[in-house]
């Protein structure tokens, strides 16, 4: 598959001006309801089977199914993560309003960690084809991992990433508004907003240690391994806002998941000196196993509604106050210029 830089270049101008227009639609902080997750969900959604067939008009049937085939790993895939996201939202009782803020960049981040993760992946298998053993050996193991811890979920409490966060880092224990980073006494401090962002990240960064190994099941093309990879995260924000009170719902999920994972690692041991399974083949067994898992979870919960997840008695962090807001200094002043100013000031 040959793609000029010219296209490469394209697709990232898209993709730009796709966060971009989600950015400025978002640009004050609200709730987003369900009616406005579902929106905005179609519309990603649109975007990635729109550029899929795109792909297949101009490259063939083949590579366009490896592309849906590799951006169905990913979506799945991604219900996990935002599963994972409801849960740290939920304990580091982060504001609804500002969690679209922690969200956006993080997919920002994830778009550039899983691009270095693609063109390292695509190197090294390019380079030494062995390593498809180790991917493969990978994904079985992680598939064989997820579904005997189906029923344990992440315990933001004890993330090393958090604990280191706050002993290298200051901060402050309340959120001010979607600020990151305020100044107070003439010292920048962290706000818990760029806690939770920043255990966002490393948990994409976990998620795409099992994702990317998969989507190098279906193709080996950089191009479709890091466009279907980018489609099906950046619609990631709505679909959190979408799924994030049914987690009680897709009881199966997991285990389906896994089930995709083991399916891509033999497809992967097969592929490298036996027989290759044809991308129809795989797509349909994908698309089965994902199928059937949502179905089976939504029949065994039938009659369920919408549940928010069961929030701390007492989360770790809370909303400034007026007072406290009111102490807060520009960011750009610097603390010497503060001081200064400290000093000159009349008594």
């Amino acid at each position: 598959m040959s793609v000029p830089l010219w296209g490469w270049l394209a697709v990232l101008g898209v993709i730009l001006a796709m966060l971009a227009i989600d950015l400025f639609a978002h640009r004050r902080a609200h709730v987003i309801g369900v009616r406005e997750a579902a929106a905005w969900s179609a519309v990603w959604v649109a975007f990635g089977v729109a550029f899929g067939a795109l792909v297949w008009s101009v490259y063939g049937a083949e590579l366009g199914q490896q592309y849906f085939a590799g951006y169905l790993i990913e979506k799945s895939l991604a219900v996990d993560n935002v599963f994972v996201w409801a849960i740290v939202f939920t304990y580091f009782a982060v504001p609804r309003e500002y969690q679209h803020r922690v969200l956006f960049f993080g997919v920002l981040g994830a778009l550039v960690f899983r691009g270095i993760f693609i063109a390292a992946g695509s190197v090294l298998i390019a380079s030494f084809s062995w390593v498809l053993y180790l991917f493969a050996a990978f994904l079985l193991y992680t598939g064989y991992r997820m579904i005997r811890t189906r029923d344990e979920h992440l315990d933001p409490e004890r993330s090393t990433a958090l604990r280191l966060f706050r002993r290298w880092v200051p901060m402050t224990d309340a959120y001010h508004g979607q600020r990151f980073v305020v100044r107070r006494g003439g010292v920048l401090l962290a706000t818990p907003l760029l806690a939770v962002l920043v255990l966002v990240e490393v948990t994409d960064v976990v998620f795409a240690v099992d994702s990317i190994p998969a989507i190098f099941a279906v193709t080996d093309e950089p191009f479709l391994v890091f466009t279907a990879n980018a489609f099906a995260i950046l619609g990631l924000r709505a679909m959190y806002f979408l799924l994030a009170d049914l987690i009680h719902r897709f009881v199966y999920l997991k285990v389906g998941l896994a089930l995709v994972l083991i399916w891509v690692g033999v497809k992967m041991l097969l592929k490298v000196d036996l027989y290759y399974v044809p991308t129809t083949l795989s797509l349909a067994v994908i698309a089965t196993i994902i199928g059937t898992s949502v179905l089976l979870s939504l029949r065994a919960t039938r009659g369920q509604g919408r549940r928010a997840l069961e929030a701390p008695a007492a989360p770790p962090f809370r909303r400034a106050t007026e007072a406290e807001t009111a102490e807060l200094e520009p960011i750009w002043r610097s603390s010497r210029r503060q001081d200064r100013e400290r000093v000159d000031a009349p008594r």
